[in-house]
């Protein structure tokens, strides 16, 4: 990446003038190479003189003086300049950016990869809803958030499972069994009440009429496993259909039932107790959470028997580590946000090293219609499922899935958001996904359009790029070369809404550009700029495409 490339000539810069005495002998400190909001100050921008001063007892200014001085000739560098109090600003080569446009289009389906995770197993997981509702808009959020960000991880270097973590034990799933054979009952005519804090959805009588159409009233008498289970398949069936509607697979369904049957959950709870980590009280089983750093202790095993959520958690995790992840991404919905600092106290607790775990908590999601809240609660059945979001998303011009994931790409995962479902199906430039899409259809139209001009994609795969200088070409190519230090910055910081942010800044540029110059000219003197110009296009044609394709939205050859 070109800012990596940037620091390595810094340090051999500093290397080059303390050799020449124009500097002392120091180790540079911890500096930073990023692009300046002010792009007169250059494409990029160091401290790296004022870090030093300190260490070179020298003014920043005299420090920045003596790296420019000594700075090695890079073909991508065009200009290296002082800026005061001391920073050194760095403006990338016209002549190199426009040759860039070969270097796009010689590697279509990977500009802007690398090998961060040099094939390091990395595991991301997300969703992980319980199997006892349909999936809501909540759960689209971490959908899209977790799917993003495995590409992320996929295109800087990472060997990445995708995995769901399939929550059927527990108290919730027998209540859901219970809420299923009451429904199932109340087809046959009998009349009992849902459970407390049972579920009272719709989607339960669509189970219950199916199992009515199988089995007739045979099961009036089965117990409350049978129901759970057939309650868990339908809805789990649903699930997975939904997910795929979103664009979203996984490699691997954990079932949490597992770690019971398999001994893993008493494993843990016996290894938590023989260090001294977890402790009787009152009937129940506690971690000494307050040990680990903690405000309060946790029941892991009520007096009951039956763990609660965070010892099943524990196991898990400690599952994931031996499977070999050396990193790890939890995606949790805001609710999670008190249990899972206890779960990795937990997993420290029993020996392991939690550094490598990252852990995402996205905010709730506010969902708006014509200027109201439209109100959701899954087990009182009163909400809005992804699956008829998808269908009400749905416009003659763009799928609703591309419509939702683009959109919930738009905030930070640590921000509430409001998701608007008016502007979400508007077809203009206030709508983000649509005027991002529209570019990409405008430019492949430009394509089109050329080639029954004469411009055929054979024709202009020889265009000079040299021709390439006016300022929109070049803001536009400063732009598409941004993308590999977009992909590494938002897989590193696990901040996918920086891809949403970056093809909208691409679009803006692309449509400034189609303004300002025209692309296609039929006039015989202006043939070679149209034959580079096209090059251009399908360049930047090549790079909105990968960071659409990267959120996992499409790029549509026509609108």
């Amino acid at each position: 990446m070109i800012r990596d490339d940037i620091i390595s000539l810094i340090q051999q810069a500093a290397h080059k003038a303390q050799a020449a005495g124009d500097l002392p002998m120091f180790g540079l400190p911890d500096f930073v190479v990023e692009r300046p909001k002010n792009p007169e100050h250059g494409d990029y921008s160091t401290n790296v003189a004022m870090q030093s001063a300190r260490l070179a007892k020298m003014a920043p200014v005299k420090i920045a003086e003596a790296l420019i001085n000594h700075f090695p000739p890079a073909q991508f560098i065009g200009k290296v300049e002082l800026a005061h109090p001391g920073f050194v600003n760095f403006t990338l080569s016209d002549a190199w950016l426009a040759q860039q446009v070969a270097a796009i289009a010689a590697a279509p389906d990977s500009f802007g990869n690398s090998d961060t995770g040099q094939g390091r197993k990395a595991q991301v997981e997300f969703v992980s809803a319980n199997p006892t509702g349909p999936l809501t808009i909540g759960h689209a959020w971490g959908a899209v958030l977790g799917d993003t960000i495995a590409s992320l991880l996929t295109a800087t270097g990472w060997d990445v499972t995708r995995e769901y973590y399939f929550n059927n034990g527990g108290r919730q799933m027998r209540l859901l069994g219970e809420s299923l054979r009451v429904r199932y009952l109340e087809l046959l005519g009998q009349s009992n009440p849902i459970p407390q804090d049972g579920y009272q959805g719709d989607y339960l009588r669509w189970v219950a009429a199916a199992l009515v159409a199988e089995h007739g009233d045979s099961l009036a008498e089965v117990n409350n496993d049978y129901f759970r289970k057939r309650a868990e398949l339908s809805i789990f069936a649903n699930i997975r259909a939904t997910l795929a509607r979103l664009g979203v697979d996984f490699d691997v369904y954990y079932n949490e039932l597992d770690l019971y049957e398999s001994g893993k959950i008493n494993a843990a709870v016996q290894a938590l107790s023989t260090s001294g980590y977890a402790y009787q009280k009152d009937g129940a089983t506690w971690l000494r959470a307050t040990d680990l750093g903690l405000k309060q202790d946790r029941v892991i095993i009520k007096s009951s028997g039956e763990p609660t959520y965070r010892m099943p958690d524990i196991a898990y995790h400690v599952d994931k580590l031996r499977r070999g992840f050396e990193y790890i991404v939890d995606i949790f919905g805001a609710d999670h946000h008190a249990t899972w600092p206890d779960v990795l106290a937990g997993v420290r607790a029993l020996g392991y090293d939690t550094s490598a775990i990252q852990v995402i908590i996205h905010q709730f999601i506010t969902l708006m219609r014509e200027g109201q809240e439209v109100k959701m609660s899954t087990r009182r059945g009163e909400f809005v499922t992804i699956d008829t979001l998808l269908d009400e998303l749905t416009t003659p011009s763009i799928p609703g899935r591309d419509v939702m994931r683009f959109t919930l790409l738009t905030r930070s995962a640590d921000s509430s958001m409001i998701f608007d479902l008016d502007l979400a199906v508007k077809e203009s430039s206030e709508n983000p996904v649509y005027y991002v899409q529209y570019g990409h259809a405008r430019i492949c139209a430009i394509l089109r359009k050329a080639a029954t001009e004469g411009f055929p994609p054979d024709d202009y795969a020889g265009g000079d790029l040299s021709l390439l200088g006016h300022p929109a070409e070049l803001r536009l190519l400063r732009k598409m070369m941004e993308l590999p230090e977009v992909i590494a910055d938002a897989a590193a910081q696990l901040a996918p809404q920086q891809l949403s942010h970056y093809a909208q800044g691409l679009a803006s540029d692309f449509h400034a550009f189609y303004r300002d110059c025209q692309v296609v000219s039929t006039v015989p003197a202006e043939r070679e700029l149209t034959r580079a110009r096209l090059r251009l296009v399908e360049a930047a044609r090549i790079v909105l495409a990968r960071a659409l394709g990267l959120m996992g939205v499409t790029a549509p050859e026509q609108m």
